[in-house]
């Protein structure tokens, strides 16, 4: 069928899409999720999707499943996987709400990647509107936990990608022009410095400071990074009273490796860190890791699949392997065709400048209802 007939509407989904982003939804507010995966199961919902709810443990919000109907049932299909959490706090809508200037939109979470689910289904639905009979079922799965490595979901996210025989990722796209079909591999750590506490004004030399530990520390983890691993600390938190040497002090620290190889060498250089240092116990767990994704006969297959749609829509894509992680590391790990980087396209995420590029809602979109409408 001819894609670019279908009648795709950037305003419109905008206007959709609103909703979404000002549902403010951070991974550790799980009420907040919640609500998000409540507005996004409500659209499928009307769209004509089966709607099921997961519910969260270990403190996450849910999940929410959507199934279309399909002649073919139960059968092998494909599967959408997005995530619904942002790593924006409630409030970040006061310093940057939506708007619309320039070609670009602005919000929280908007970009990575409310932006790139909400065109995914708009696919499914102009797709349905059309009676397009996809070859394959369609199920939409959104989670809860990404930005945090998915502790919460991994399992519902593999189980579900099992049952498929395609995975379609909406992340956002690979530097504006392409699609990824292969993620770094990334592994996340936890730092606990203990000191000995003192009075900071009365016995100052009696006490051994957690937070001077872990600040030394953080400069040794920083320079560890190099052109095979990075590694940087994001989080850190010690301390009560300004007028007391401080016992404790924790951190959360990154590392991210193009290669497992890599990776495996750098978790060894960063456990190597516990220890003592003038009094102060140091000590690094591993955390959530993701796997290496590399791109394998199937996903390869699947982006020269892609490729041809666009090009019939009118526009050429690009593929290659990109950081920053995805539920796609995990897929793609069990070799199952998966094609991530579906989304839009844009800028600034995890930042206050977070926009998506109007142009791309149509574009994307088209690109998703091609793959749906033909993959086998």
């Amino acid at each position: 069928m001819n894609f670019a007939a279908l009648p795709f509407d950037a305003d419109a989904m905008l206007e959709g899409l609103r909703p979404w982003v000002e549902c403010e939804s951070p991974t550790w507010d799980a009420g907040a999720v919640d609500r998000m995966l409540d507005l996004a199961a409500r659209d499928m919902a009307i769209a004509g999707a089966a709607i099921e709810r997961i519910a969260g443990r270990g403190g996450f919000g849910g999940c929410v499943r959507a199934r279309f109907p399909h002649p073919r049932g139960d059968a092998p299909g494909v599967l959408i996987a997005g995530h619904m959490d942002t790593v924006h706090p409630v409030g970040t809508l006061r310093t940057l709400g939506w708007r619309r200037e320039a070609g670009k939109c602005y919000g929280p979470g908007i970009f990575d990647m409310k932006g790139g689910n909400y065109v995914s289904l708009e696919a499914v639905r102009q797709l349905r509107r059309a009676a397009v009979a996809t070859p394959l079922p369609i199920t939409i799965l959104l989670t809860s936990d990404e930005e945090v490595g998915t502790p919460s979901t991994r399992d519902i996210i593999e189980a579900e990608a099992a049952r498929n025989k395609f995975v379609l990722v909406p992340e956002p796209a690979l530097g504006n022009v392409g699609v990824v079909t292969g993620r770094y591999a990334i592994a996340r750590f936890n730092l606990e410095a203990i000191g000995k506490p003192s009075h900071a004004g009365a016995r100052l030399a009696a006490g051994r400071s957690a937070i001077r530990e872990m600040a030394r520390q953080i400069l040794v983890i920083d320079g560890m990074t190099g052109e095979d691993c990075t590694f940087s600390v994001g989080v850190v938190h010690g301390g009560q009273w300004v007028n007391c040497v401080s016992s404790n002090c924790g951190g959360e620290a990154l590392s991210m490796a193009k290669r497992q190889s890599d990776l495996d060498e750098g978790v060894k250089q960063m456990l190597a860190l516990s220890g003592t240092h003038d009094g102060v116990a140091f000590t690094v767990t591993r955390g959530v890791t993701r796997p290496v994704r590399e791109p394998n006969a199937a996903t390869v297959a699947l982006y020269e699949r892609a490729r041809a749609i666009a090009r019939e829509i009118g526009f050429d894509i690009t593929h290659g392997s990109a950081g920053g992680g995805s539920d796609a590391n995990f897929t793609g790990a069990m070799g199952i065709a998966t094609l991530d980087g579906l989304g839009l396209r844009g800028a600034g995420a995890h930042t206050l400048d977070e926009h998506i590029e109007v142009d791309s809602l149509v574009e994307r979109a088209r690109l998703m209802a091609g793959l749906l409408a033909t993959l086998d």
